[in-house]
């Protein structure tokens, strides 16, 4: 069943991949990690053109370094704060844009640094069997936060809803531009989310984030990143998202800890602009 099902998605999708798999090209170019500052299973579907969706991602890290390690400042009781804005260009296409902040237990609060992400996704109109969508996000993160300053990611995401189950696949595929990571080429950082529906309101599941190094040969498990969050999803309006968990950290190299949210809002300029004529 599986491969009869992968050779009928093949050859539906054969004719209408170019777009796609043009961004997935660029992703082998020179490709951050989302770390612990957006901790988010991405869905395939974009804003809606005319309209904005404005994030805050607060993330706790409860149990994580305690120690300056290659000048990066330590993660233990420390506050993320990133404020997301993505504004919906057409049906398949969207930009986002990213400041990252932290507040450290005895540093106050700093700005972390800057992204940019633009996303495409496969139009509904295709009838496609699953949801598919390619995002690229290029960005600086200051020395003191990441030993790579300069990086980017490219992040194919596939979803799919079956009844109350949700699952969604984003295999990230990252590289540095600056830093040491650049000697370590494209590396794979792989998110996966599945979640079922209790009531029409309230959804919960797991997430899972890791980070196993270069596509060419693996880090060793201990030096891997892998963190499991059981989640919460609210949807109390479709203008609203709201997301929370915490995450266990299952290697030594992953903070152990961390407690994450996020309470999105959506705004349609397009349906102000109708009201008012």
């Amino acid at each position: 069943m599986p491969l009869k099902f992968l050779r009928e998605f093949a050859a539906a999708a054969a004719p209408r991949l170019r777009f796609p798999l043009l961004l997935i090209v660029l992703g082998t170019l020179p490709l951050m990690a989302q770390d612990s500052y957006e901790i988010q299973v991405y869905p395939y579907d974009t804003v809606e053109p005319g309209s904005t969706m404005v994030e805050l991602h607060s993330n706790f890290t409860a149990k994580g370094t305690k120690t300056v390690v290659d000048g990066v400042a330590p993660t233990n009781h420390a506050v993320h704060e990133t404020l997301e804005i993505t504004q919906g260009f057409t049906d398949w296409f969207e930009t986002g844009f990213y400041v990252f902040t932290s507040i450290q237990p005895n540093g106050g609060w700093e700005w972390v640094g800057d992204h940019i992400r633009p996303r495409v996704r496969v139009p509904e109109s295709w009838h496609w069997p699953v949801g598919v969508s390619v995002s690229t996000e290029l960005g600086y993160v200051r020395g003191k936060f990441s030993a790579d300053t300069w990086t980017w990611e490219i992040r194919p995401i596939v979803d799919k809803k079956l009844g109350p189950w949700y699952l969604a696949f984003n295999p990230a595929l990252e590289r540095s531009w600056h830093g040491p990571g650049v000697n370590k080429g494209v590396e794979f950082a792989p998110a996966a989310k599945l979640s079922y529906d209790f009531t029409k309101h309230i959804a919960g599941g797991f997430e899972y984030y890791g980070s196993t190094g270069p596509i060419t040969g693996f880090d060793p498990l201990h030096d891997q990143q892998h963190q499991i969050f059981p989640t919460i999803d609210l949807d109390v309006s479709p203008l609203w998202e709201i997301n929370f968990g915490a995450g266990i950290g299952m290697t030594g190299s992953t903070d152990h800890l961390i407690i994450k949210g996020i309470l999105g809002r959506r705004f349609s300029w397009t349906h102000r602009k109708h009201a008012s004529q």
